[in-house]
C-alpha cells in the first residue's frame, strides 16, 4: 500500500497600488524560495484586491518566475482602486460602494492558504491589516516610489524612480542653460519629500521644493534673481507634487471617485512656473516626470533590494510571524507590525540629514 504523502502548503501573493520596477523581483523571490526550500504552492492573485473578490487567481509555477527580474511592471496586474472593504460598484451611471471584505476572505479561505502575501504601500497595506484583523495570515512587502511606509529605512521601487527623475533632472541642464530659462521638474512623492529632495540632490537643482516646507514665492524668486546676478542665466528646479504654498494647499489634477485613494494630485510645477516667470520676467517650462518615474527595468539596488525582501517574507510565513511587514533598519530586516506601517506617511523630518546636506552646498529649499 502507497504511503500518502504529506499535503503541501499553499501561500498565495498579489500586488497593489501603483506599479513600479522590483515588484516582480519579489513575486519571484517568493516564489523561488517557498517551492525550492519548503516545497510549497505558490498561488498569484490577479490584480490586487480585485482578485480576491472576484476570484481570479493562478498558481504560479517555478518556470513561470524564469526571466522575470528585470522587467518592470507585475505579471499578476494590480489596482489602485479596489478595496474590499469599500468596493466601487457602478450601477448604470450610479456609483455605489459595498462591503465586499466576505468575499475576499471566502476567496482566500477556499483557496486553503496559509499566507497571503500582500506587495504594496500604505494603502494597500492598510487594507491587508484590516484582513489580518478579520483572521487572515498576512505578511507584507513595503512597495512604493515614494519611500513614505513607516517602520523602513526605505521602499523598494523608490531608487529606480529617484535614478528616473535624476536623469530627467539632468537632461533639462542643457535646455536650461542653452536657452537661460528657468526648468521646473515636477516629480512624485504624494505627500513625502524624500523622491524630489534625492533626486533634486543628484541633479543638482538649485531649488528644491517638498511638501514637509511650505514654500515662499518671493525667497524663490529672489534665488533665482541671485542667481542671474551671479550670471548664472538659468535656475533647476525640482518640485513634488504634493508641495504646496505657505497658507495655501496642494493641487489637485483629479478626483477618481471609484478608487480608494481618490485624490490624483499634479500640476503644482506649471503654477509655480506662471508665478515665477510673472514675478522674474523669465522664460519658465514645467516638465511632469509622472508614470515615467514608475515604468521600465529596476536598478541594480532595488533588484537586490527586492529579493531580500521576498526572501525574508518567506522566513517570516514559515516563523508565523503574521500581521508584520519585513522592513529595513541600517543593515539589518526587521518585521514591523502591519498597524505601525500604516499608521500614516513617513515625511521628511526637518532635521534630515538629506535636508542639511542640501542647505549646505545652497540650495533653496523655499522656505
Amino acid at each position: 500500500m502507497a504511503v500518502k504523502s504529506k499535503k503541501q502548503k499553499r501561500i498565495a501573493i498579489l500586488t497593489g497600488g501603483g506599479d513600479c520596477p522590483g515588484i516582480n523581483a519579489v513575486i519571484r523571490a517568493v516564489t523561488k524560495k517557498a517551492i525550492l526550500e519548503y516545497d510549497m504552492e505558490v498561488i498569484g492573485i490577479e490584480d490586487g484586491y480585485d482578485g480576491l473578490v472576484y476570484n481570479r487567481h493562478r498558481e504560479i509555477k517555478y518556470d513561470n518566475v524564469s526571466g522575470i527580474l528585470t522587467l518592470g511592471g507585475t505579471i499578476l496586474g494590480t489596482s489602485k482602486k479596489s478595496n474590499p472593504y469599500r468596493f466601487a460598484i457602478w450601477r448604470g451611471k450610479n456609483l455605489e460602494f459595498e462591503d465586499m471584505s466576505k468575499d475576499a476572505i471566502k476567496c482566500i479561505n477556499d483557496l486553503n492558504v496559509v499566507c497571503l502575501v500582500c506587495i504594496g504601500g500604505d494603502g494597500t497595506l492598510g487594507i491587508a491589516y484590516r484582513l489580518y484583523q478579520d483572521g487572515v495570515p498576512i505578511i507584507g512587502v513595503p512597495k512604493t516610489i515614494d519611500n513614505d511606509i513607516r517602520g523602513t529605512d526605505i521602499t523598494f521601487g523608490f531608487d529606480s524612480a529617484a535614478s528616473i527623475a535624476t536623469e530627467g533632472i539632468d537632461r533639462v541642464h542643457s535646455t536650461a542653460q542653452s536657452h537661460h530659462r528657468i526648468m521646473i521638474v515636477e516629480v512624485m512623492g504624494h505627500n513625502s519629500g524624500w523622491l524630489a529632495l534625492s533626486s533634486g540632490i543628484a541633479g543638482g537643482g538649485d531649488i528644491i521644493i517638498i511638501p514637509e516646507i511650505p514654500y515662499d514665492i518671493d525667497e524663490i524668486a529672489g534665488k533665482v534673481k541671485e542667481r542671474y546676478k551671479k550670471g548664472k542665466k538659468f535656475s533647476i528646479v525640482v518640485i513634488a507634487e504634493g508641495a504646496k504654498p505657505k497658507g495655501g494647499d496642494i493641487v489637485i489634477q483629479r478626483m477618481v471617485k471609484e478608487s480608494a485613494d481618490p485624490i490624483r494630485l499634479g500640476g503644482i510645477g506649471f503654477i509655480l512656473g506662471e508665478q515665477l516667470e510673472k514675478i522674474t520676467g523669465y522664460e519658465t517650462r514645467t516638465v511632469v516626470m509622472g508614470h515615467l518615474q514608475r515604468g521600465g527595468s529596476p536598478t541594480h539596488f532595488d533588484r537586490v533590494f527586492a529579493t531580500q525582501l521576498g526572501v525574508k517574507a518567506v522566513d517570516m510565513i514559515v516563523n508565523a510571524k503574521f500581521g508584520n511587514m519585513v522592513g529595513l533598519k541600517g543593515n539589518s530586516f526587521v518585521k514591523v507590525p502591519l498597524d505601525v506601517a500604516t499608521g500614516g506617511p513617513k515625511k521628511v523630518p526637518l532635521n534630515h540629514r538629506l535636508i542639511e546636506t542640501a542647505r549646505s552646498v545652497g540650495t533653496c529649499l523655499g522656505g
